[in-house]
Parts: C-alpha cells; structure tokens; sequence
C-alpha cells in the first residue's frame, strides 16, 4: 500500500510540474488571439497602464475556461509520454499496476479541476465578462477619430451622422465627406460636403477639432422647414473651414446597463430565468401579432376558446371588429350615394361596384390596395424581425447555459484522450507531443466553433450544436484508453503498412542467400518426388480454373463462395510450396537459391486477383520444373 501511495505521488507531482508550465502557455496563446481581435481598439488612444492592466486582467479570466482543457491536454500527454520514453511506465506495469489505476490520483484531479472550472464559468466569469464588454465599450467611445468606417454612416458623434468614402490610416485624412450636423435640431440641419477633413482632439480631451477642405455647407432657414413645400436655405462655399464640436474623448467607463443585457455576463440561473422569460414574453407577443393580422392583414375568419385569451385581449379584439363593422357601414353608404341607381344592402357586389366605376375610379382604387398592401407587407416584416431577434436572444442564452456544462466537460474529456496517447507514443518533451495536442485541439475548436455558429442561426437544436464537439471526441478518448491499457500498437506504422498492402494486393518478395552454416543438408530424392507432386497438382488446378473472362470470373467467385474444395487445393498448393522453399534454402547451390526466390508468395483467401492465381501457378510450374531439372546431378 505503501508503494502504490508513493507511486501516486509521483505521477501527481510531474503532472502537476508540467501543467504548471502548460496552463502558462495555453494562456498566452490565447491571450495573443484575443489581443490580436482587439487590438485596434487598444492601440493609439493614450490610455494609462492601470486601464492596459484592468483590461488583460479580465480578460485573462474570461479566457481561463478555454486555456483550461488545452493546458490538461499538453500536461497529460507530455508527462505520460516522458514516463513512456525513461520507461518508466514499463517498470509500473511490469510491477503488475495496470493504466487505469496510475490514473487514478489524475483522474480525480481531472474532476476536481473540471468541478472548479465550472464553479469559475459560473461565478467569476459572468463578472469578467460584465468588466470587459464595459471596457471594450468605453474604449471604442475613445478617440472616435479612429473608429470612422469607410461607405457607412458613422453616429458614435452626438448630433452628427458622418459619411466618408475613404481614409488614410497613416495620415489620419478623411476623403469624400458628407456631414450630418443636427446639434441646432433636425429642421435646422446642416449638411456639409467636402473633399477631405481631419478629425483630431484637443489638447484637454473635452472637444473635437474637425478641419474640412474644398467643400459646401447647405443650411435650412426655416423651423417648419420640412413641412413647406418651398424650403429656404443657405449655400456656402468654403477652401478650409472648422469645427469645434463638444465631446470628452478622456476614457470613462460606460454604464453598467449598457452590457449587462448580454448572455456572456450572466450565471446559469440567471440565463435559465431570462430563457424562460423571453419564451413567455415572445409567446405573448407571437399570439398578439397574429390576432392582429388575422383581425387587420389575413381576414381570414377564426374560431378560437375564449380561454385562451385573457380578458384585456378579447376586449381589444371585440373593439377590433365592431370599428371594422363600422367602417364597412360607412363605406357601404358612400359607395351607394355615389351610384346612379340603388343596390340592395344584402345583394352588394364588390365585382360589380368595380367594374361600373370609371377608369379613373378604378385606378385609384388599384392604387389604394397596392398602398394597403405595401403597409401590411412591412407590418409584417416588422413583426417578423421582432421574432426572429427574440428567437435569436433565446438561443445565444442557450448557447452560454450549454457552454458552461461542455467546457468543463472538455477538460476530462482531454485528459482521458493526453494521457492514453502519451503512454502508447511513448515521446516526450516539447517536440511531437506539442503538435499531437496543437492538432487535436484545433479539431475540437473547429467542430465547436462551426457548430455554435450553426446552432446561434437556429439550423441545428441549440443543444446538440454544443454538444456535437464532445460527441466526437468523447469516443476517441475511450479509444485510447482502451489501447492503451491493453498495450495495442495503435501507432505501429508497419502493421498499418502491411494492412493496406493487404487491402492492395501488394505482396513481399522472397529473398533466399546462401547460409554461413548449415546443419541438415536437403534430401534432393524426396525433393524430386514433392516437386513431381507439386507440378502435377498445379496443372490440375490450372486446368480446372475458368477462363479469364468475364464470365468466367464469376464462375469463380461462385464455386470460391460455396465450394471448400476450391479453397482446400489452393491451401494443398501453398503449403506444399512453402515446404518446397523451406527445404532447399539449406543448400549451398547458389542457382537453386536463386530459382527459390522465384516462387511467388500465393495467397487463398483473396479472390480479387483472379489473374493473378492462374500467374502464380505457372510460376510455381516453372519453377518447380528448373529446381527438379537441377538438384538431378545431387540425386545421382
């Protein structure tokens, strides 16, 4: 007991040595990629150290969960891996301790590890997360000379839309500039064209400096401006103008309620409740949208229990259609004062109204149901656009409350694939291991990533997008245990090599030389009569085989299939064959020698190579009858 409790020691204490080492690695890797997103946020703004060290702080703790399984991986398959190389992994199985119980003490090391992670996701992260969108949001409201997008609007100004075509990062110009100006309101707007402009802030970081070159600026001189048909305006023409426009570009953190709203900030608890709360709400919603429609855009009559509605809704529906009813009345009225002649209120055709209308009456009655149409079409589309992002917020909550149960999960998951790996390559160090791990992680972050982009469009079920990646390699875990703990040569390059010349066909070639020592010289008497028997046996068989066509292959095939007899004379041959060339390999005639290794190596369980059977029989014939022909001179 006592040596098995120092063996467990032993193997927590290079684990533990080398994921110290992993998880510092895995992540900076991971921190690279993150800054490298970000980095044009960061770069160029003159921000402090503290905010530099604020924001590599939170952000390191958001990327512990992904840093986490890759860092288990490398240490498994590296500490394993070295025990393999000193052989020392050799010494504890021949010690009669198999690979699961060395794995013990890791195993629950694992868990503890994945149990700690997921209490990490669920506790520390939401806050990280909470700090960093703050930070990311008050860091693109920094500078915002540096934000401008070129062909789209830009409004992170206050009162100002700006358009540019183009910008030179290394100058700072903006070219083909089109400004919005509403700080004296929107019917007092000032539009703005110019060539090219330079945004730059002041030295107190409270104001903008905005210096425009070779352009125009129009200006509304009317308040009531938009509801004139004639709308006054003044035109200027200027080389150089400025603007100097408040805006405190020093770096203050944005409100809390800004970002608190996202998925990535909030505990499972919390994403369970605000799930169940927008399926309620958007439900509400949904039925609401197409009571409306049914009652305003459809008309399609509809019969439905009046407790499936509370009371506000069938008050509100009743309201619906007695102001339906009504205007049906009035339009009913009109249409008859207007008509030469009177139509019975219970015989109104709406066919026949139309068709006694003038034309210019029937056009614009066209005109109004297209306008009804166009209104009712992006009604429609507005509702539409309403569901979709309820459905779209629901399976991004989703995705973080399945998130947070998988990468944790991934961390045994990684361990039962490093560990098992690392004893069967039997390698150590920073060389193959590294890649191995760099690769299979790759594969997990490729499959999860591409199925979270699937399932957050809601083309896959939310939860089987997340679980899809552990789906794959939870197997190839148990694989490798499996192997492992049964010392199975799953990297032996020569069994593969040798299964897929199999698969191919591709045979090994004999190579008989002449022997230093030999201690039984071949009987040459009784070699003559097994070659006698050899030849005569290889005709028969040679004769008996269909032709090589078509139909005679699958003659072939058939008696292959349902004779044994076909499959016993080919054995016959073989065997004969292989005694022939165990023989005559102690004899010192080099010709013989070299005659042996002209027998091909037959095979009798594959019944591809057809041609290829009746080949080596005329080769065994060939052969046999030169080996007779020589050794007579031995046998007199």
């Amino acid at each position: 007991m006592r040596l098995i409790k120092r063996l467990d020691l032993f193997i927590l204490k290079n684990f533990l040595t080398l994921f110290a080492g992993t998880f510092c690695i895995s992540l900076f890797v991971v921190m690279m990629q993150f800054l490298w997103k970000y980095i044009d946020d960061l770069i160029g703004k003159g921000l402090t150290i503290d905010v530099y060290v604020k924001f590599f702080f939170y952000a390191a703790e958001t990327l512990v969960p992904t840093a986490l399984p890759l860092a288990i991986l490398l240490a498994s398959l590296i500490s394993f891996g070295n025990l393999g190389e000193r052989l020392e992994l050799l010494a504890i199985k021949a010690a009669g301790i198999s690979l699961i119980r060395t794995l013990r003490p890791l195993i629950v090391l694992v868990s503890l590890m994945a149990l700690t992670a997921f209490h990490f996701q669920n506790k520390i992260v939401p806050e990280a997360q909470l700090k960093l969108l703050q930070m990311l949001t008050s860091l693109k409201m920094k500078s915002p000379e540096l934000d401008i997008p070129e062909g789209v609007f830009y409004d992170g100004i206050e009162n100002i839309n700006l358009y540019v075509r183009h910008k030179n990062e290394d100058t700072g110009m903006l070219y083909d500039v089109v400004i919005y100006n509403m700080q004296d309101g929107v019917n007092r707007a000032h539009i703005i064209l110019a060539d090219s402009a330079r945004l730059e802030t002041t030295s107190d970081k409270m104001h903008l400096l905005l210096h425009m070159y070779q352009g125009e600026q129009f200006e509304n001189l009317m308040s009531n401006a938009l509801q004139t048909r004639n709308v006054p305006y003044r035109r200027e023409t200027f080389v150089e103008k400025h603007f100097i426009i408040d805006f405190d570009t020093n770096f203050n953190l944005a409100d809390q309620e800004d970002v608190a709203s996202s998925a990535r900030t909030k505990t499972i608890k919390q994403l369970t409740h605000d799930i169940d709360s927008m399926r309620c709400y958007y439900d509400s919603i949904s039925v609401v949208f197409y009571s409306t429609m049914q009652q305003y855009a459809l008309s399609i009559p509809h019969k439905t229990r009046l407790s499936d509605y509370d009371s506000l809704t069938i008050a509100s529906m009743a309201d619906s259609v007695k102001k339906g009813l009504e205007k049906e009345e009035q339009r009913y009225q009109t249409l008859k004062a207007k008509t030469a002649f009177s139509i019975p209120k219970s015989d109104v055709n709406i066919d026949t109204l139309y068709t006694q209308t003038n034309s210019q009456g029937k056009q614009r009655i066209i005109m109004n149901a297209l306008q009804k149409a166009g209104f009712q079409e992006m009604d429609a589309n507005s509702k539409a656009d309403v569901m979709e992002y309820g459905d779209k917020q629901i399976r991004l909550h989703q995705i973080q409350f399945w998130q947070k149960i998988t990468m944790s999960l991934a961390c045994l998951i990684f361990f039962f694939i490093g560990a098992p790996l690392g004893a069967i390559i039997r390698k150590g160090g920073l060389g193959f291991p590294v890649v191995v791990a760099v690769i299979i992680f790759i594969l997990y972050y490729i499959i999860d990533t591409g199925a979270m982009k699937v399932s957050r469009e809601g083309e896959i079920p939310v939860w089987f997008g997340m679980w899809i990646s552990t789906l794959v390699l939870a197997p190839l875990g148990v694989f490798f245990t499996v192997k492992s703990n049964n010392d199975s040569a799953v990297f032996n390059m020569d069994a593969y090599i040798a299964l897929w010349k199999k698969f191919l066909g591709i045979r090994p070639k004999r190579n008989i030389v002449r022997k230093e020592v030999i201690i039984n010289d071949p009987d040459y008497a009784d070699m003559d009569k097994t070659l006698g028997v050899l030849i005569t046996t290889s005709r028969e068989y040679l004769g008996s085989l269909p032709r090589s066509t078509f139909f005679g292959y699958m003659k072939y095939i058939v008696r292959y299939w349902f004779s044994k007899r076909e499959d016993m004379r080919a054995e016959g041959i073989m065997q004969i064959t292989e005694y022939v060339v165990e023989v005559l390999s102690n004899s010192k005639d080099r010709h013989v020698l070299r005659l042996l290794n002209g027998y091909p190596v037959m095979e009798t369980r594959n019944f591809r190579f057809y041609r290829r059977r009746r080949k080596d029989l005329r080769a065994v014939i060939k052969y046999s009858e030169q080996i007779r022909s020589e050794i007579e001179k031995y046998i007199n």
